[in-house]
């Protein structure tokens, strides 16, 4: 996106058929900062002025990073007319055994979340 003389680069975009919105992500590699907060405030407010579509809710701002503070992430997220949220990656996937079994519950869980749809439907 340009803005005055200036180039900038979202990291990703993507489009939540769900919410019916834009969903852009900023990738950063170190600690969460305020001024990731800003600039991510920037691109929505680019992404609402020109990328949205009529019917379309507002767009969603999530920074991944390295590190995230909570209370400087809380102060700088906090009422924002946008709503952006920030989150930490993992540069390493847990032990597969732990991922198996997270699996296995997760479909337990929705196994019996289905059967109880089916039974309670009309």
């Amino acid at each position: 996106m340009r803005i005055d003389d200036a180039w900038f680069r979202v990291d990703l975009l993507f489009f939540h058929r769900r919410l019916k919105c834009l969903i852009v992500i900023d990738l950063k590699v170190g600690r969460f900062s305020y001024a990731d907060a800003g600039q991510m405030h920037m691109y929505l407010n680019y992404a609402r002025e020109h990328w949205m579509k009529p019917g379309e809710n507002p767009p969603v701002g999530l920074i991944l990073c390295a590190e995230k503070g909570s209370a400087e992430a809380r102060y700088a997220l906090e009422n924002l007319p946008n709503k952006v949220l920030a989150a930490e990656y993992q540069m390493v996937l847990p032990d597969t055994t732990l991922i198996a079994e997270e699996l296995q519950r997760t479909q337990i869980e929705l196994s019996r979340a289905n059967r109880l749809r089916h039974v309670n439907a009309p």
